[in-house]
């Protein structure tokens, strides 16, 4: 008996999307690194219980709006929590 070699997938095994992507501009990537490296200190308030995560909430909710970052907005839904 002879081996099939070759994708016998009715359809390609990887999907093609199609997404407009646009660069960064020098704005949003320092508007990105100021969120992050903010965030990343008031992470570490929190860790050594200097805030609470309320007021992580409160401060986190402050630069999301002061900042509008691109992939902090994204990040800010993740749960600091297990």
């Amino acid at each position: 008996m002879a081996i099939q070699r070759g994708n016998i997938a009715p359809t390609p095994a990887t999907l093609r999307i199609d997404l407009e992507v646009s660069a960064m501009s020098e704005e949003m990537f320092k508007a990105e690194k100021l969120y992050q490296a903010t965030m990343t200190i008031a992470k570490s308030m929190l860790a050594k219980n200097l805030i609470t995560e309320e007021e992580y909430s409160i401060i986190d909710t402050k630069m999301l709006e002061k900042y509008r970052p691109v992939f902090g907005s994204l990040l800010a839904q993740t749960s600091l929590t297990l």
